[in-house]
C-alpha cells in the first residue's frame, strides 16, 4: 500500500551554495473508485483513508446519505495484469434498496488533485440533489458563532497538520463543533479529497447529517467544496482563501453559511451571515 510520504533526491540552492540531499514529498497515486463493481471515477490522492475517501465521494454524488446504505468496501484483489493488489482500486457495495443515479466514468472522467472533478457534461451534471437539509438541527436554537471563535480555527487546523509539517504539500479539512472543538481532520494532496475523507468517515460512523458543525478548509472554497458541505448537511463552510462566485451562489441558494479569507481577526462573510454574531451592521455596497 502506498505511503503518505516518499523520499526523493533534490538539489538545494541556498545563498548561492549548491548541495544535494534527500527531501520528503507528499505521495500522490491514482485511485479508481468502483460502485458495485462498476468503475465510476479515478482520483489522484494521497494514500490513506481510502475507504472514507470513496464513501465521501459517493455522498457528494448523492449515492449515499445513511450508514445503512453502505454494505461493504474492499480493495480489489488482482487489480493488475499479473494479479497483484495495488491497493489503488476500491469497490463500494451498497444496500439492495439504494437507487443508483446516472454516475459513470464517462461523465466524471477523473478527478485531479488541483481542481477536483473534471469532464462532467454540464453545470446541471455537477449539481446533485441534497438528501439532508441545511439546518441547525431539530429542537435546537439556531447556530450562532462568534467571529473570535472562527478566527481561532485556522491556527488549530495548522497545528494539527502532521504531514504538512514534513512536506509542506498537503491541503487539510477539519470539522469543528459550534463551540470550536476539533472533531476530525484529514489531509490530502487534493482539497476535495480531504473533505471527502471527513464526510466518508462521518457516514461510516453514522454521524450524517453533520448539523451544527463547521467545516474549515485550508485553501479556497470552490463550488465543489460548497456542494460537498451541502450534501453532508454541514451549515458552515469557512476557508482561509477566496470562494468562487458559483460557491457563493450555491451557499445563498441552500442556506449554507460561507466564510472566506479567514485570516487572523479578518474574514469575509459571503452568505448565511445570520449564523455569525456580528457586532455592527454591515454597510450596504
Amino acid at each position: 500500500m502506498g505511503r503518505v510520504t516518499e523520499r526523493r533526491r533534490v538539489i538545494r540552492v541556498r545563498d548561492g551554495v549548491v548541495s544535494a540531499r534527500p527531501d520528503t514529498l507528499v505521495a500522490e497515486e491514482p485511485m479508481e473508485i468502483r460502485l458495485n463493481g462498476k468503475p465510476i471515477a479515478i482520483t489522484m490522492r494521497t494514500p490513506g483513508d481510502d475507504f472514507a475517501l470513496a464513501v465521501g465521494f459517493l455522498v457528494s454524488e448523492g449515492v449515499l446519505a445513511e450508514q445503512r446504505e453502505l454494505r461493504n468496501i474492499v480493495y480489489c484483489a488482482g487489480a493488475t495484469a499479473d494479479g497483484s493488489n495495488t491497493y489503488n482500486v476500491v469497490d463500494v457495495s451498497t444496500a439492495a434498496d439504494v437507487v443508483l443515479p446516472d454516475i459513470t466514468l464517462e461523465r466524471n472522467v477523473y478527478t485531479t488533485s488541483s481542481c477536483g472533478l473534471c469532464g462532467k457534461a454540464s453545470l446541471d451534471a455537477v449539481r446533485t440533489t441534497a438528501r439532508w437539509a441545511i439546518d441547525d438541527g431539530p429542537d435546537a436554537p439556531p447556530v450562532r458563532l462568534a467571529p473570535e471563535l472562527l478566527a481561532s480555527l485556522p491556527d488549530r487546523l495548522r497545528a494539527a497538520q502532521q504531514v504538512f509539517d514534513r512536506t509542506g504539500g498537503l491541503h487539510a479539512a477539519a470539522l469543528f463543533t459550534e463551540e470550536g472543538e476539533l472533531l476530525d481532520i484529514r489531509e490530502d494532496v487534493g482539497r476535495h479529497n480531504a473533505v471527502d475523507k471527513l464526510v466518508g468517515r462521518a457516514l461510516q460512523n453514522g454521524d450524517l447529517p453533520l448539523s451544527r458543525t463547521i467545516l474549515l478548509v485550508s485553501g479556497r472554497a470552490s463550488f465543489e467544496l460548497a456542494q460537498k458541505a451541502v450534501m453532508a448537511g454541514i451549515p458552515v463552510l469557512a476557508a482561509v482563501s477566496a470562494p468562487s462566485s458559483l460557491a457563493v451562489d450555491l451557499a445563498a441558494e441552500s442556506g449554507l453559511t460561507l466564510v472566506g479569507f479567514l485570516r487572523g481577526a479578518n474574514m469575509n462573510v459571503y452568505a448565511g451571515e445570520d449564523r455569525i454574531a456580528l457586532r455592527a451592521a454591515a454597510s450596504q455596497g
